[in-house]
C-alpha cells in the first residue's frame, strides 16, 4: 500500500527545497560579489578617485600620502588626516612643501 503526504508534509517539503535552493542562491551571489570586489579593486587600487590617473605615494613620518600624478590631488587612507592633525605646524608646513612645485 502506498502512502500518499499529507498536506502539511508536501508543505514542509517544499518548503525544506525552497531554503535549500535560497541558501545556495545567497552563497552564488556572495561569491559573485566577492569576486566583483576584487575585480574593482584590481581596477582601481592606486588611482586617483577624481580623474583616474596613477597615484604616487609618499611615506612622511610614517604618514603615507598619496598624490595623484595627473590632477595632483592629494590623498589621505583611513586614519591618516588624524595623523596629520597631530602633527605641529612646522611639521605640517614641511609636509606641504614636499608637494610644492
Amino acid at each position: 500500500m502506498v502512502r500518499k503526504p499529507s498536506e502539511l508534509e508536501e508543505e514542509y517539503i517544499a518548503r525544506m527545497e525552497y531554503e535549500k535552493r535560497k541558501k545556495l542562491e545567497e552563497e552564488k551571489h556572495k561569491k559573485l560579489a566577492e569576486e566583483e570586489k576584487r575585480k574593482l579593486k584590481e581596477l582601481h587600487y592606486m588611482r586617483c578617485p577624481k580623474c583616474g590617473m596613477e597615484l604616487i605615494e609618499i611615506d612622511y613620518k610614517g604618514i603615507k600620502v598619496d598624490k595623484c600624478s595627473e590632477c595632483e590631488g592629494i590623498w589621505l587612507d583611513a586614519g591618516e588626516l588624524e595623523a596629520v592633525s597631530k602633527l605641529e605646524k612646522t611639521g605640517l608646513d614641511k609636509l606641504f612643501s614636499v608637494f610644492k612645485k
